[in-house]
């Protein structure tokens, strides 16, 4: 590429201390895809903080470059300014753009502003809307756990809420945290279970280290990866084998060289073959006879308390469920 035809694309998503929304990223694709369609060469300029890897500002010479287009966001501040004066010998072209004051030096600093609202034009569609078809992710519900003290020194939460987040970070997916609290007062909590259950249904999967996230993720129909973050398994590894569900990882498997690997088998089962069993399973929760759990003898346990209140003045035993009721209906109990 020859200094008299080169072309560097920049915007908010450039600056150091700027932001790179989905939109102005999407923008950019936009205008990536004009320049390719007109077998326009160009590069990029991302900021540090959001592509390590890519092309920076620190890493361009602008003598190295004849035009510049500035793509998405607001025609404000001094980070644009300074774009029109380390660049002022390129042709700068903004697209996509808002224009807030026509007056402004970041404004007039450019030879051509094709906005998307500007004062006294009609507003153009933002670059994004037209921007080229995106491939499919999945949609991951987080539910993690910092709590739980009751299991002293065989808590590992730190630990495995750490290792997860560090691993679904570099995961491509849509993640959404969710917490299984309800709050009828905080906005961003639900505040009924059908409200969380809305949600669930919708994902792809779940990530959770709580017995509940892997409960409420299995009843609305979708696999879940469960971590148990007591060391030695406690409630969620009891859970997983009375629900019937294989992906379970335990809490020592996250601190080894292996780690990885487990989470990544696991991923992918869910996402494949582990859609089908969560339906499954979460079908029977709802069937006409249902897997049982102990609310099915709480009757049986309240008569036989009140017969032995009457009998011993309230020290009855409660007896266990009548032999064979755990295994009807069951899912692979250990």
């Amino acid at each position: 590429m020859h200094a008299r035809d080169a072309i560097l694309v920049t915007g908010w998503f450039s600056f150091l201390h700027g932001e790179a929304t989905a939109g102005d990223v999407l923008a950019l694709a936009r205008v990536e895809q004009v320049l390719r369609e007109a077998g326009l060469a160009y590069d990029v300029v991302w900021s540090p903080g959001f592509r390590a890897d890519g092309t920076h500002f620190d890493d361009v010479d602008p003598a190295a470059y004849s035009r510049l287009v500035f793509v998405c966001g607001p025609l404000h501040g001094p980070q644009v300014e300074e774009v029109h004066r380390r660049f002022a010998h390129c042709v700068r072209i903004a697209v996509g753009v808002s224009v807030v004051d026509p007056d402004s030096p970041a404004v007039t600093g450019f030879h051509r502003v094709l906005a998307r609202d500007a004062a006294g034009t009609g507003p153009g569609v933002d670059l994004a809307a037209r921007a080229p078809a995106l491939p499919a992710v999945p949609v991951v519900g987080v539910v993690l756990t910092h709590g739980q003290h009751e299991y002293a020194g065989r808590r590992r939460h730190a630990e495995v809420a750490a290792g997860l987040t560090r691993w679904l970070a570099g995961r491509d997916c849509a993640r959404l945290e969710l917490e299984t609290r309800l709050d009828a007062h905080d906005w961003r909590l639900c505040g009924t279970p059908a409200q969380l259950e809305a949600v669930l249904a919708r994902l792809d999967l779940v990530v959770t280290d709580r017995l509940h996230g892997l409960v409420l993720a299995l009843r609305a129909g979708v696999p879940v990866l469960a971590v148990d973050p007591v060391e030695g398994g406690a409630k969620v590894t009891a859970q997983a084998r009375a629900c019937g569900w294989p992906a379970l990882v335990a809490a020592e498997r996250l601190t080894g060289e292996s780690a990885e690997g487990v989470l990544e088998d696991w991923w992918h089962w869910c996402l494949t073959d582990g859609r089908a069993q969560a339906a499954r399973i979460g079908a029977g929760f709802r069937a006409a006879d249902p897997v049982p759990d102990p609310a099915d003898g709480l009757v049986a346990a309240l008569r036989a308390a009140a017969d032995g209140g009457r009998e011993n003045g309230g020290a009855g035993a409660v007896p266990a469920p009548p032999p064979g009721s755990a295994r009807r209906g069951g899912r692979g109990r250990a």
